[in-house]
């Protein structure tokens, strides 16, 4: 009897602006092109105006439905710190938050009215294990901030084993104009450079 492939569940937040939808299509391209069956779903929110925006892309044999519930996601792909931490709640025990090192403060804290948190990685290896990478200043570095998506999505390709390198470069290729293609596959290559050196934290004993 052949054992049904396990559904992959991938949620991702930020801020508008960030690319959150361009990642969201590389992963259901890289998918597809896999042979396997996928679903997705974009929640923008306030995106026009630098809100909270996040996306559910699932993958496996069968998918039902598109929608990630709360304990299920086994990536939490973050491009920003805070963000993170208010959607930690999504990610499975066992799963992995791979979070961009970037800070963008909400209105809330602009204002006076709350304090931005230094502990933010620490408070997220409480539910689960966590990969924090430099993103933006890869992306800095490269003289495109925009695509810190593609440095954070290169870091994720290091620890999902379900595709080769191949196969990720193939799908950032098909996705992105082919003007910017170069400039978005290094960016993927130093993605995967920031993994290797930061390393994935384990979860807390004590969460």
């Amino acid at each position: 009897m052949t054992r049904e492939r396990p559904t992959t569940n991938v949620f991702l937040v930020g801020v508008g602006g960030q690319g959150i939808v361009l990642v969201s299509r590389i992963l259901g391209e890289l998918a597809f092109a896999a042979g396997l069956d996928v679903k997705q779903n974009e929640v923008h929110g306030l995106s026009q105006r630098g809100g909270s925006v996040t996306g559910h892309v699932r993958w496996g044999a069968e998918v039902h439905a598109p929608v990630i519930m709360e304990g299920e996601a086994h990536y939490l792909f973050a491009l920003e710190e805070l963000e993170a931490l208010r959607w930690a709640h999504f990610l499975r025990p066992d799963g992995l938050a791979l979070v961009s090192s970037q800070r963008i403060p909400p209105v809330s804290v602009t204002v006076g009215g709350e304090s931005y948190p230094e502990d933010v990685v620490e408070r997220l290896t409480g539910f689960g294990r966590t990969l924090a990478v430099p993103a933006y200043q890869a992306a800095t570095e490269l003289g495109n901030t925009r695509v810190a998506n593609i440095v954070l999505l290169g870091a994720m390709s290091t620890e999902c084993a379900e595709f080769s390198e191949e196969q990720w470069k193939a799908a950032v290729a098909a996705c992105v104009p082919a003007k910017h293609r170069e400039l978005n596959l290094k960016a993927f290559d130093r993605g995967r450079a920031a993994a290797a050196a930061a390393g994935v934290l384990p979860r807390r004993a004590d969460a």
